[in-house]
């Protein structure tokens, strides 16, 4: 009994020292200017541009109709990874998730605030990617939603164009949230290497907790990188790939294989 009680403290105390994890990735808290831009605000205006979108994609005839076999496969992967959202942001199970496919040469997905997943087949289909891959990918877009990117990219830009002395004003009390481009353009904002590295890690995180091989990331990669040097790979405009990136990938997987062989304990694995 006592070696159980002493194990057990020691336990507590392992796990309440600073860079010890109970399981997965610790990134910290997410920016606090992000806060100046009203969340509530930023998910319309996206909810809006998604839409929008759409109406485009299908007037163009390239929106992938309900019963698509590669938007079935999107959806039953975004239908794994989803429901462990809101561990790294409570917002998250409030959210209306879509996920859909547009027929397009274009490489690129994104998710934007408020859960709006897009991909384009020139990714999927372009790079020939399993579903571990799109696991990935689709982990490190709505990990840019959770992490509220968006947010703290646009609260960044409006106050570097407010000044200084604005700053000193304003910020503490958050007076001045309503000025902002609430809107912008949010399907061609691009994100800082740190974000983009932040999503990685919590995109590795999702999709491991999902039963997809966190290991993916490294092929996914392997994959953007060959692709770069052909060109035409709009998503590598904004995910730069490199050796670096790689090696940061190679560097978390401890933190995230013991969540895959759980979720492969746990769960039928299909397709």
């Amino acid at each position: 009994m006592l070696r159980r009680l002493a194990t057990s403290a020691l336990l507590t105390l392992l796990l309440a020292a600073p860079g010890v994890r109970a399981d997965g990735v610790n990134v910290g808290e997410a920016s606090r200017l992000r806060s100046l831009v009203p969340a509530e605000q930023l998910e319309d205006s996206a909810r809006q541009q998604y839409a929008q979108m759409l109406r485009s994609a299908n007037a163009q005839r390239a929106l992938a109709p309900e019963g698509h076999p590669e938007l079935l496969r999107l959806r039953r992967i975004s239908g794994r990874i989803i429901p462990f959202a809101p561990r790294f942001n409570p917002r998250a199970s409030q959210w209306q998730w879509e996920v859909n496919l547009i027929g397009s040469k274009q490489a690129n997905a994104f998710c934007m605030p408020g859960g709006k997943i897009a991909f384009y087949t020139g990714l999927t289909n372009g790079l020939k990617l399993s579903d571990d891959e799109i696991a990935i990918v689709m982990g490190h877009e709505i990990a840019h939603a959770l992490r509220e990117h968006a947010r703290e990219r646009i609260a960044k830009t409006q106050l570097t164009q407010l000044g200084v002395g604005l700053l000193g004003q304003f910020v503490g009390q958050g007076k001045y949230a309503d000025a902002f481009n609430i809107g912008g353009n949010l399907l061609t904002l691009k994100f800082s290497r740190e974000d983009e590295s932040e999503a990685d890690v919590v995109g590795l995180d999702l999709a491991a907790r999902a039963g997809y091989d966190p290991r993916a990331g490294v092929s996914l990669w392997q994959k953007m990188a060959k692709a770069g040097d052909s060109g035409g790979f709009a998503w590598l405009s904004t995910h730069p790939a490199g050796k670096d990136r790689i090696r940061e990938i190679e560097r978390r997987l401890p933190e995230v294989m013991p969540l895959y062989e759980q979720a492969k304990n746990t769960t039928t694995r299909k397709g």
